[in-house]
């Protein structure tokens, strides 16, 4: 599969899998959270990005942007860190904290794990968002899709599977930014409503996760919560092939579409 995006100097230039469904001159919000994760994590490479709140300001330029990040605070154990996506027409896209802990060897403590689907019974099927409003390919169409068996993309709570390209060509990712793509999609996996229907914009995304990712294939099982106020919130918790990871948090604005 294609990279989402190809460096071209300091700029990050959006291929096809990286386009939004809504204008195809946006990008996804996915792939562009995994550039601020690959940014922040470079900061302090020696502790685990653990926890990452990105905010939203207006549609990402597939036509190129930059991020630019810097240490904010740090101590022995927490760290904290800040980045800023500037868009090729010069506007603030949008901004970022992070924060990274330091690891240490407890073998012998007790834990616990909440097994998820298991992706050997799981059936390739659609993308959740079934049209996009441009006719270009968009990352719906660049990703891998598969649900649990009595699982499908109509709206509701629902648990998907899905793997993605890498997020710059000739780089690997690394285990938080393989994630990122798939967690902004939350409030597409289990909207209330199709989308001709409702729109359904997260402002904002916070992954917070207790363990690192080791698998290609990454799950989520989200619910959205719809209120009649117009604001909502979807709720995931993220799974590799092991067990549970961590969990994505998005608020929502809902509006009628006329």
């Amino acid at each position: 599969m294609p990279a989402f995006f190809r460096r071209e100097g300091d700029h990050f230039v959006g291929n096809d899998a990286a386009r939004g469904p809504w204008s195809e001159h946006a990008c996804h919000a996915g792939p562009v959270t995994g550039v601020i994760a690959g940014a922040l994590e470079a900061l302090l490479p020696h502790k685990q990005l653990t926890r990452m709140t990105v905010r939203y300001l207006r549609p990402v330029p597939i036509a190129g942007f930059t991020v630019s990040a810097s240490t904010s605070f740090e101590r022995r154990v927490a760290s904290y860190t800040a980045a800023s996506l500037v868009g090729s027409d010069g506007k603030v896209c949008a901004e970022a904290e992070g924060l990274h802990l330091a690891t240490t060897s407890l073998d012998d403590l007790p834990t616990a794990n909440l097994p998820g689907p298991s992706i050997d019974e799981a059936v390739s099927g659609a993308f959740p968002v079934k049209d996009a409003l441009h006719d270009k390919p968009f990352f719906g169409s660049e990703v891998e899709i598969a649900y649990p068996p009595e699982e499908d993309n109509s709206p509701g709570p629902t648990t998907i599977w899905m793997r993605t390209p890498a997020i710059v060509e000739g780089e690997t990712p690394s285990p938080f930014q393989s994630l990122c793509p798939l967690a902004d999609c939350a409030n597409g996996i289990s909207r209330n409503s199709e989308f001709r229907d409702v729109s359904c914009v997260n402002p904002d995304l916070t992954i917070a996760i207790h363990r690192l990712p080791v698998s290609g294939w990454l799950a989520s099982r989200s619910v959205s919560f719809w209120e009649p106020t117009g604001i909502g919130s979807t709720n995931a918790i993220l799974f590799d092939e092991r067990g549970a990871i961590g969990s994505a948090l998005q608020t929502l604005v809902l509006r009628h579409i006329d």
